[in-house]
């Protein structure tokens, strides 16, 4: 069947597909690489007639013209449902507000409780069978276009068509309108690894196996530990991880990932997104090695377990002696989110073999000298994004803890071991004024 027809039927300019948004509405915006670009400009332009327009995204590269258009969120309010260092900026100035999400179940949010009035989504130009591609942000958008009372897609001919997977794209049928535009994937700026985090990348690497199957967070020390991967003699790894980043590549590219080892989607690479930099956006590119999933499949804990040896590597921001991570505020200021990481860290431990790092440096220089990141409580209104029930491994420069099945006053010991040693009299004073610490423990 030729679906050209419908696609001119349905094509217009940016202009004309934004009346659909009314004041009051809720409108979604994509995630990551994939947000609208033409489709923001034109709602922008509309600021003067609208009024109290919701707008919610994930993790944006690019300021939104619409937050640009509107300092007062009088006409448009922006939310994230992960904050990247835009949109945190923007939560500083009140500008943009932060939904909190478990990772794995935000589909089911849109399906069961968010409402969505209009969704836009950048997706690959339609293929002969009239499919429009998500790219690298398969993540939750199938879920946005079901719920949506109306869809409007930009078709961008660089988006990367990513293959499924299932729920990787959305038939001509299902979509209102469409706009045409032509803008260059943002990518995301490579993360030098400091001497910290080469040291925690080396301990993490003494502990990994033939055949295991990586989960990688964003940062430094993932990016150490991808390099020291694609330089080792490790074989047959295998990835099931939420974000597919550049140090995946070169793993990939270097032989030691092969996925033979995996209990499901054997011999794929599996994620759910991509952010990087143009050497990963060309490699997923129509490439079938790597299967894009929504993230109620990537993400959930009990799809996570059914591989073995699963690995999930992931940094925090502090950790207090109790073992409670938080890894997305400094305080009650919000820096970015949940993300994943509560997801891998229960799920790698569910897997068979399974090992689940928690990540930081031991401290870190702010203004007024260095400051612990090891806390004998957690910094006053810091969010718990692991509760002390689900750390296995805990990780700085200084070592590595397991503080699976131990009480209070050996996690208190445990942890402080690993701090940094100028803080370490000072985090057992703590532990003894909060009845953590008995006379048996080392100093």
């Amino acid at each position: 069947m030729d679906y050209t027809q419908e696609y001119a039927s349905k094509l217009v300019t940016a202009e004309e597909a934004v009346k659909v948004v009314k004041s009051g509405d809720w409108v979604e915006y994509g995630a990551f690489a994939g947000q609208v670009v033409e489709l923001d400009k034109a709602l922008a332009l509309r600021k003067d007639e609208l009024f109290d327009v919701k707008i919610r995204g994930t993790s944006r590269m690019s300021m939104p013209e619409t937050v640009k258009a509107d300092p007062t969120t009088e006409h448009f309010a922006y939310n994230s449902t992960h904050l990247g260092a835009i949109e945190r900026a923007l939560s500083d100035e009140n500008r943009a507000w932060h939904l909190p999400v478990l990772y794995h179940e935000q589909p089911g949010y849109y399906r069961r409780h968010i409402r969505t009035d209009v969704v836009f989504l950048t997706v690959a130009p339609m293929d002969e069978y009239g499919y429009f591609n998500f790219g690298p942000q398969v993540s939750h958008a199938m879920a946005l276009c079901e719920t949506a009372g109306a869809v409007v897609l930009e078709v961008n001919p660089h988006m990367p068509r990513c293959l499924g997977g299932f729920e990787e794209g959305i038939h001509i049928s299902k979509v209102d309108s469409i706009i045409e535009a032509d803008w260059e994937l943002p990518q995301l700026p490579p993360i030098v690894p400091s001497e910290t985090d080469q040291k925690i990348a080396q301990l993490i690497m003494d502990r990994l196996h033939d055949g295991d199957c990586l989960q990688l967070g964003i940062g430094g020390m993932p990016n150490a530990i991808g390099a020291m991967i694609a330089q080792s003699d490790l074989r047959d790894l295998g990835i099931h991880t939420e974000m597919f980043v550049d140090s995946f590549v070169d793993m990939i590219e270097a032989g030691r990932v092969t996925g033979a080892k995996k209990n499901i989607d054997k011999y794929k690479v599996v994620c759910t997104f991509a952010l990087g930099g143009k050497k990963t956006y060309d490699f997923i590119d129509n490439n079938p090695q790597v299967a894009f999933y929504p993230v109620d499949y990537t993400n959930d804990p009990f799809v996570i377990a059914r591989n073995d040896n699963v690995v999930a590597v992931n940094n925090c921001v502090e950790v207090d002696i109790l073992g409670q991570v938080c890894s997305e505020s400094f305080g009650t200021r919000q820096i970015s989110g949940t993300g994943g990481q509560l997801d891998f860290t229960y799920g790698a431990y569910r897997s068979k073999g399974g090992r689940a790092f928690i990540c930081m440096s031991s401290a870190h220089t702010k203004k007024g000298g260095m400051v612990s990141r090891i806390k004998p409580t957690l910094t006053p209104g810091a969010v718990v994004t692991v509760p002390r029930t689900m750390v296995h491994y805990l990780v700085t420069e200084n070592g590595v803890v397991d503080l699976k099945g131990r009480t209070l006053w050996e996690r208190a010991e445990a942890i402080i071991s690993i701090a940094h040693p100028d803080f370490r009299d000072e985090l057992i004073a703590g532990a003894e004024e909060i009845g953590v610490w008995r006379r048996s423990n080392r100093r």
